[in-house]
């Protein structure tokens, strides 16, 4: 069956390529638009190409939100302030972030606390316990992870 006729005036090759994009990994609906402009097509069938990847899924934000919140926690050691922030730049819908954020496992969220803390408190050169726990929660926070967890983390270190 000509795909042309099955998609209307999907040209076959965009809607392939498309597929392997979201199928390498989750991708969220900016990115998908975002690669779709680099083919300069006519807006229309832009949409009609999110609703085909939609409707086969290949494209689901839900589990976009899940698996970017648990991979930046994993693999970039990011706190649930920085997963937020990065998924808002995504423009991915509130309730999804929320969602992505809660699949977070907490025991697994503050082992990788605690590893990010030890490893940084190795670097410093800080002999006032008070200084380098502000240092300490600091960078934390830069890192993303929420001030009133890192100092509950940072106290169970002292004890």
């Amino acid at each position: 069956m000509d795909m042309k006729r099955q998609y209307g005036d999907i040209p076959d090759w965009v809607l392939s390529k498309m597929k392997q994009y979201c199928a390498f990994q989750e991708r969220s609906m900016f990115d998908v638009k975002t690669k779709l402009k680099t083919f300069h097509l006519q807006e229309d069938i832009y949409e009609q190409i999110i609703i085909e990847l939609k409707k086969e899924d290949f494209l689901n934000e839900e589990r976009f939100a899940k698996s970017f919140a648990n991979g930046k926690l994993r693999i970039n050691k990011w706190g649930r302030n920085k997963i937020y922030a990065a998924m808002q730049q995504k423009r991915v819908p509130e309730l999804f972030i929320l969602e992505g954020i809660n699949s977070i496992d907490e025991d697994e969220y503050i082992s990788v606390l605690k590893n990010v803390i030890l490893k940084k408190s190795q670097e410093l050169n800080e002999s006032d316990s008070y200084k380098r726990n502000k240092k300490l929660a600091k960078f934390a926070a830069s890192k993303g992870f929420e001030s009133n967890v890192i100092w509950e983390v940072l106290g169970n270190l002292e004890d």
